[in-house]
Formats: C-alpha cells, sequence, structure tokens
C-alpha cells in the first residue's frame, strides 16, 4: 500500500499546468538537532514529499513547464559511503533520474550554477518562503540578479508568487490511493486506543498508556506518533497540548488521549475521553452523552455543500442548550 511513482509524476504534471510559464521551487525539510552530534529523525516537508516521495534533506524540486527538455529537476545530496555509514544511504544523483522520474539530477551543490537556466524563460518564480532563511535568500538573490538584467534581457521572472495557494487546493482533492493510506493510519490508531481503554487502570501512569499507544503504532508498520501522544488523566485534561504524561491515574477520574500515528506521511488524529475505572460517575456521564449528542448531531449536518461553520454550530447549540439544562450554564440558549 503506497503511492505510485506514477501518481506523483500526474501530481507534477497538474501543478505544472497551472503554473504555466513559471517555475516552481521547493525546499526539503532542514534536519534538526537534538543534542551535539545527534539529529532529531527526519521528517520530509510536506509539500515536497507530494511530488516525490523522496525522504531525505538536503534536496530541491525544479518544476519549469516551459524548458525545453527538463521539466522537472532534482538537486540531491552525492553518494558518500564513508557519510553514508553514519547518517544512512542516500539515492544519489543517477538513481534520482531513476527511481523518480527526474529529467535531470544534480548535486545539490551545483545548486547556484544549474538554477538560472531553469529561471531564465519563467514568467515568474513560485516559491513558499520557509524556516530555512538561507535558502530563502538564494532564492531571492536569482530573482534579483534577473531583476537587474530585465530591462537589457527582456526575459526572465519579474515576480515571485506564494506556491501554497496554487498548490494547496490540489492536495485537500484526495486520490483513492490516499484515501487507502488514511484509512490505514486510522485503523491502526483505533487499535491502539481500544488497547489504551483496556489497558488504563487506577494506579497506572500515563506515559504506561502512551507506551502502549504507541507500540501499535509501530506494531502497525507507522513511523510513529503523528504529533506528540497527549494521555492526561484528572486535571491534566484541561491543559490543551499536555504531553508531560507523567501522573499516576486514580479511580473515578476521566483520562483523555489524544493520538494518532503517521503511516506513509498520512496522519490519524483521534481523541476520545473515558473513565480510568471504567465506569462513569452519574456527573461524568452526563457530560460524556452531551458531547457524544453533539458529535452525532454534527456528523449529520456533513454534506457536500456544506461550510465548516454549518455543523460546528450545530454543536456548540447542542452543548449550550445540554450544559443549559444540567444547570451548569444560565441564561438563554440564543
Amino acid at each position: 500500500m503506497s503511492i505510485t511513482q506514477t501518481e506523483y509524476r500526474q501530481r507534477r504534471e497538474k501543478l505544472m499546468e497551472k503554473i504555466g510559464n513559471g517555475t516552481a521551487i521547493f525546499r526539503s525539510a532542514p534536519t534538526a538537532v537534538m543534542h551535539n552530534d545527534v539529529e532529531y529523525p527526519f521528517r520530509q516537508d510536506s509539500d515536497f514529499f507530494y511530488l516525490t516521495g523522496l525522504d531525505e534533506p538536503e534536496a530541491v524540486i525544479v518544476l519549469a513547464p516551459h524548458h525545453e527538455e527538463h521539466q522537472f529537476v532534482l538537486f540531491v545530496q552525492p553518494r558518500e559511503p564513508e557519510k553514508e555509514a553514519w547518517t544512512g544511504y542516500r539515492v544519489g544523483v543517477e538513481a534520482a533520474k531513476e527511481k523518480f522520474g527526474a529529467d535531470e539530477a544534480y548535486q545539490i551543490s551545483e545548486l547556484d550554477e544549474k538554477l538560472p537556466q531553469y529561471l531564465e524563460k519563467a514568467e515568474r518564480i513560485y516559491y513558499h518562503p520557509g524556516r530555512d532563511r538561507a535558502f530563502n535568500d538564494t532564492v531571492f538573490q536569482h530573482w534579483q540578479q534577473f531583476m537587474a538584467t530585465y530591462p537589457k534581457r527582456g526575459k526572465g521572472p519579474i515576480a515571485i508568487e506564494d506556491t501554497k495557494p496554487v498548490f494547496h487546493p490540489m492536495r485537500q482533492v484526495k486520490s483513492a490511493a490516499e484515501l487507502d493510506l488514511m484509512r490505514h493510519a486510522a485503523a491502526i490508531s483505533v487499535e491502539a486506543h481500544n488497547r489504551a481503554q483496556e489497558f488504563a487502570q487506577p494506579g497506572r501512569y500515563e506515559y504506561e498508556v502512551q507506551a502502549e499507544l504507541e507500540y501499535i503504532f509501530s506494531r502497525g508498520g507507522a513511523v510513529g506518533p503523528a504529533y506528540p501522544t497527549i494521555v492526561a488523566s484528572g486535571a491534566n485534561a484541561c491543559v490543551l497540548h499536555y504531553i508531560e504524561n507523567n501522573r499516576q491515574m486514580q479511580d473515578n477520574e476521566l483520562l483523555l488521549i489524544d493520538a494518532g500515528c503517521s503511516y506513509q506521511y498520512y496522519n490519524a488524529d483521534i481523541t476520545r475521553t473515558f473513565p480510568v475505572g471504567g465506569k462513569f460517575t452519574p456527573e461524568q456521564k452526563a457530560i460524556y452523552e452531551l458531547v457524544l449528542e453533539a458529535q452525532l448531531k454534527a456528523i449529520e449536518q456533513i454534506q457536500p455543500g456544506k461550510t465548516y461553520n454549518e455543523f460546528h454550530d450545530t454543536a456548540v447549540r447542542v452543548l449550550v442548550e445540554g450544559l443549559v439544562e444540567l444547570g451548569i450554564m444560565a441564561g438563554k440558549v440564543d
């Protein structure tokens, strides 16, 4: 179960249709240092991965639909066995063409030299400035050089446009393969939540529940959590992004879990609340059933053509009516 290279190619072609005589540039995510010479696990930029499936740092995509020979160009790290022995295998220049379908590939060190040939006939540059300020400066400097010579040359990009408004509407419409991956990520996460509910008992610690969740994620083939796992018992559930997960759970308390796995860059996100001891108190049950009713009423409203506000407002109204009826809130619903 994965995205095929045919689908990646179709995505690039669709984007190139949208940018016309422009040139689009995408930068891979930077690496991040944990401490000393130890890095955090690498997580590719989502836009970059969506267009290629390449899961390496120090890489650049150039899409130039107006270029006569090279519409899809990759800049990647070269193969270096000594470095790869420390940090893992690299694709390298030749495999970048063979494996990922690039019309041309270069070493990342050649970017400044080679990039101008893919910009000189472009009407504009499509680029979203990211966290890599040095690379932002590189793109802007190339654009400024073309702007400086435009009066004499009469060609070259005269504007920079953010890729996101053009590109992200494409990503919002999911293919059949994407839906399969999303459902699989959800299925793994559901299994993990069910296991957590079985495992959570008074006297156990939040981090023990976290370990059970993340074990199921890994066993299911996910790379791990899609975001830091939240296991919040008692008052900890009032902290929206509580991640310490170090408290001992007590009987008659509620446990909130917000956790989902990441499977081939498709993420699940599930939040559930249940009683640690397996049985709600009367007060907990009343609130739980109210929230469930609000959720079900909101789901009924989710139909093509409806806006987010419609089902959001439905849920809010059910909650307010219920809280007033329970005596927790006072006043008129409207």
